[in-house]
């Protein structure tokens, strides 16, 4: 199959595939992120360092509503836990627990939008985000 040369393609047709080859390195890396690529994300996004004795109030904390983020993680999560409504069990969630943890940035916006909503009734600031990541990265087997 023969293709055209770059030279030779229209700009509209260079720009589409500068832009699809963009979002695809983008949802690359975005696949490939480790916790310590979130949690720089989220101080980069609050314009401050985390502060993980912050965080671990913050989790710790109830923040008028029923529950509190170790209603359902444990108040230190580095065990299974069960979920207060459902019962459900939910394995640990600092990274070095569960390597599985904050390596999926959709899946970690996910749930940091669901269970904020849940303690605090609004999504966490990246700010409150960072500090609890700050936090569940420091503990450690």
């Amino acid at each position: 199959m023969n293709l055209p040369a770059v030279s030779q393609m229209p700009l509209r047709a260079l720009t589409v595939c500068a832009a699809g080859v963009a979002a695809c390195l983008t949802m690359n890396l975005a696949l490939a992120a480790t916790p310590a690529d979130q949690l720089a994300g989220y101080t980069a996004q609050a314009g401050a360092l985390a502060v993980p004795s912050r965080g671990q109030s913050f989790f710790t904390a109830r923040h008028g509503r029923e529950w509190s983020c170790a209603s359902c993680h444990g108040a230190v999560p580095t065990q299974a836990a069960r979920h207060a409504s459902t019962g459900k069990v939910i394995q640990p969630l600092a990274p070095a627990f569960n390597p599985e943890r904050f390596t999926d940035p959709a899946k970690t916006e996910k749930w940091f939008r669901r269970n904020c909503n849940d303690v605090l009734g609004r999504e966490c600031s990246a700010a409150e985000k960072a500090d609890v990541l700050g936090w569940l990265t420091t503990l450690k087997p």
